[in-house]
């Protein structure tokens, strides 16, 4: 491993930073998603949050729209989306996510090691940790990332509690709202094991996705690659007429810059994060001895061999295909929900009771989960033919937004209508806004003549809709 000696101890890593083009566009690129992080538990759509992971309420919000535990095929779709388009671009460009934009590189390389260099002062050569290291130094250095930690975990519990909520814990007792107080100090001591003792092993130990690259990377992927066509064979000194060395003067700025130690000559490498700061330091020593840049470049296995572009790849025609069913598949998912969502459930106790002579009844809980925003009444009455009465305590029954409630309801039947012991019946559903929603029921009944209750205990039934 590029993070262990020969001896088994750890290598430290402190990369030293090249500037260049690349560098600067991923410096935008983290200041912009460091900026999404913080601002998106403020901002409100249709006077919700934009993105709030209820958990305790088993609720989820993403821009507007709310998903309940009932939305399993919606967010089924949306996850299997985010995984194929991760396999789509990672075809495309390589593992640009881990060196653009993973929450462990933009964190690491652009807010806690500029801090480490500022305090420690900048790196030497081979990954030698900076000169000016005190103990004050050291310890101030542990105090803003603890900051720092803190502040991250504050904002992730944002993600899941509202800014609200956050405000008024951070001015009260941890003792008023220990569990939340417990989750954010959790979160801290993670920050803080990860970005200041475990760091880049977390890419190279801990994260899968680089040992996903064999499936999910080909030989025309766009990958940080060195040329040894052009490289080799390398050496240092002048070069003097007929001399057949290549470009590459073996100086080992490739390998001091990057961020997990590893030595992009040696081929396509796991432990590679396509952060591209080997290319920005061959460029500028390329610059320095006058030859032309891209000696590490962004490119594939197959041109790197002198292989033509070939028809398109399979995999480049099908993931965006199945992206773009799996999208219109949840769009009508979407588009189909109602404003609740009704479930009728088999009373408890007995199936069924003969009440008076030649009349049956029986208890069913209907189960109404109300998706709007603002409290709405929900009667049931039947929709169908069938002679029967419903009985309820109360009707229509007030659900609030955004909650849930169950009521029992019972529903009586000639007993003549049974047979084989049952009967089906359609039930209506409806708020008098708008909403309506017509569901079968089966209800169980005697079998023979009236009187005989061969009746079976109970069981949750959800009706066909």
């Amino acid at each position: 491993m590029s993070t262990m000696r020969d001896d088994g101890s750890r290598r430290w890593m402190h990369p030293r930073v090249s500037s260049g083009r690349f560098w600067r566009a991923r410096r935008l690129v983290a200041y912009v998603l460091i900026a999404v992080f913080t601002v998106t538990p403020y901002v409100r759509v249709g006077g919700e949050p934009a993105i709030l992971l209820n958990l305790r309420a088993r609720e989820f919000t993403i821009l507007g729209f709310t998903f309940l535990p009932t939305d399993t095929l919606l967010l089924a779709l949306l996850l299997v989306s985010a995984v194929v388009g991760i396999a789509f671009v990672t075809a495309l460009f390589g593992r640009v996510w881990c060196g653009w934009a993973c929450p462990q590189t933009v964190y690491m390389e652009f807010v806690y090691r500029p801090f480490e260099r500022l305090f420690d002062g900048l790196p030497g050569p081979h990954h030698a940790p900076g000169q000016r290291a005190t103990v004050w130094r050291r310890l101030l250095k542990v105090a803003v990332f603890l900051a720092v930690s803190a502040y991250l975990a504050h904002t992730f519990l944002a993600y899941f509690v509202g800014v609200e909520s956050l405000a008024r814990w951070v001015r009260q007792s941890p003792v008023a709202h220990p569990t939340a107080f417990l989750v954010m100090a959790a979160a801290t001591a993670l920050m803080m094991f990860d970005f200041c003792y475990f760091r880049e092993q977390t890419c190279l130990v801990a994260c899968p996705y680089g040992r996903f690259q064999s499936v999910m990377l080909d030989r025309d992927s766009l990958i940080v690659s060195y040329d040894p066509r052009r490289g080799e064979p390398r050496g240092k000194g002048k070069r003097l007429p007929g001399d057949n060395r290549g470009d590459c003067i073996d100086c080992g700025a490739c390998t001091d810059t990057c961020p997990t130690g590893i030595d992009i000559r040696d081929g396509l490498q796991m432990e590679c994060v396509a952060c591209t700061q080997c290319i920005d330091a061959c460029d500028r020593v390329m610059d320095r001895i006058d030859k032309p840049r891209g000696l590490i470049r962004f490119s594939s296995q197959s041109r790197m061999e002198g292989d033509r572009p070939g028809r398109p790849r399979p995999r480049v025609i099908a993931y965006p295909a199945i992206i773009v069913v799996l999208l219109i598949a949840f769009g009508i998912v979407l588009a189909g929900k109602q404003p609740a969502d009704v479930t009728l459930l088999r009373g408890l106790g007995r199936p069924f009771t003969e009440t008076t002579p030649g009349m049956v009844t029986n208890q069913v809980r209907v189960k109404i989960a109300n998706r709007g925003r603002v409290a709405a009444r929900y009667s049931l009455d039947v929709a169908d033919a069938t002679r029967a009465t419903l009985t309820a305590a109360e009707m229509p029954f007030l659900v609030e937004a955004g909650q849930s409630r169950t009521e029992p309801v019972s529903i009586t039947v000639p007993a003549g209508l049974f047979t084989n012991g049952r009967r089906d019946i359609r039930l209506r559903v409806s708020d008098g806004a708008g909403f309506s929603q017509v569901l079968t029921y089966r209800l169980l009944g005697p079998f023979g003549r009236s009187g005989e209750s061969h009746g079976t205990p109970a069981v949750e039934e959800k009706p066909d809709e």
